[in-house]
């Protein structure tokens, strides 16, 4: 197998070697901050000294440079075309439409999907056979697989560098039962989900089938290339009134089969962190029963209690792993630059004493005030250096 992590053994730099002893949960005299999304290109380019026009041209360079600035320490989610797609005023119009995002047909497999029925039928006769074929071809050795994981995330860690750590995440990192809205679109999908829970079960079912077997392999990966022992899961299940579906379904369909889909990752003692849009505070404790033991993402004006989320416990007794941010829909775009540092300081108090990583809540937009970015990254190289002192 190609080298993994150990690799870089002795070479790690203080903010990545910081990263690393927050990420186990270690006592550290400062806390670190994990990536800045910002979606303002021209801003990237204005604080890191290079001209208009820089990154389109190269945004890996950029992009890495801006984060460096900023303060990160630690990068899981490293998408630095994502930028690219919003201009000054949002989504640029070239960028295509889909079943979430304004599309005026759903076209799938030449079946056009304009009902719940649609949904279903397309699911029987598409989807479901794909997936089987999946299973039954899947390597099971998975060397070959394994060994391409870990040298993508060696190569993005060599771009980086010494003094920022890059955790797994994409590229096969995490697999676990989802709604299938971003196919089908949020009505017909949750239509279908209202109207045939029997079936859902089964999409629920055949994903988590899958995923069992993939996750198999990320956790392989994760522990043979001595790679971050921590992944984020991350997909929407939630608005600011709560969950998209009512909580009893998930507990009787959705639930039991995300629990055995993320099982190879608890036997390998990976720690599994969950990405949290909306108000999901009725999901916390449901989530962190099946084995999730950190979040991330809090949407604190649509109900999301950090100070209560920060004060539970694992299932196993042990601290939860936080990942806090000042908000991108509240404070970071209508607030002061007071009230930003007011904020990180919130969050430093009544966060965990250790695992503990400070940032934003999720991107942060155009059109958010740059001075307002400036004091997010001005608090972050504060309780970087500075801690809770």
């Amino acid at each position: 197998m190609t080298a993994g992590y150990q690799q870089f053994a002795g070479m790690w730099g203080d903010r990545a070697q910081l990263a690393w002893d927050t990420l186990a949960m270690k006592p550290t005299a400062g806390i670190p901050a994990w990536l800045v999304h910002v979606m303002d290109v021209p801003f990237m380019e204005e604080m890191t000294g290079r001209a208009p026009g820089a990154y389109a041209r190269d945004p890996d360079d950029v992009y890495v440079a801006f984060q460096r600035l900023a303060g990160a320490c630690f990068i899981d989610q490293y998408i630095p075309e994502n930028p690219l797609t919003m201009g000054e005023h949002g989504y640029e119009s070239s960028t295509p439409r889909k079943a979430t995002t304004g599309a005026e047909r759903i076209i799938l497999d030449g079946m056009e999907v304009a009902s719940p029925e649609d949904v279903v039928e397309h699911m029987e006769r598409f989807v479901w056979p794909r997936r089987s074929q999946e299973i039954a071809t899947f390597d099971l050795d998975g060397s070959a697989r394994i060994q391409q994981m870990v040298a993508s995330e060696c190569a993005i860690q060599r771009r980086f560098g010494s003094d920022l750590l890059k955790g797994p995440y994409s590229g096969g990192f995490q697999s676990f039962p989802h709604f299938r809205y971003g196919t089908y679109g949020y009505a017909y999908y949750f239509m279908a989900y209202a109207l045939y829970p029997e079936v859902m079960e089964k999409d629920f079912a055949r994903q988590a089938d899958l995923a069992v077997l993939r996750n198999r392999a990320a956790a392989r990966a994760i522990v043979e290339g001595g790679l971050p022992r921590q992944v984020r899961l991350d997909y929407d299940m939630a608005d600011s009134r709560g969950t998209l579906v009512d909580i009893e379904s998930l507990d009787a369909i959705w639930l039991p089969h995300f629990a055995r889909a993320i099982q190879p990752f608890l036997e390998a003692g990976v720690r599994l962190i969950w990405h949290c849009d909306g108000n999901l505070m009725e999901m916390v404790p449901r989530l962190i029963e099946a084995g999730v033991s950190g979040f991330q993402g809090f949407q604190y004006e649509a109900g999301m209690d950090y100070e209560r989320i920060c004060r539970m416990t694992d299932r196993n007794g042990g601290p939860l792993f936080i990942k806090a941010g000042v908000s991108v829909t509240r404070t970071l775009p209508f607030g002061s630059r007071e009230d930003v540092a007011r904020e990180l300081k919130w969050l430093v108090e009544k966060g965990p004493r250790q695992g503990l990583f400070l940032g934003a809540s999720s991107s942060i937009t155009p059109g958010t005030p740059r001075g307002n970015i400036k004091a997010l990254i001005d608090g972050l190289h504060y309780y970087r250096a500075h801690g809770r002192s």
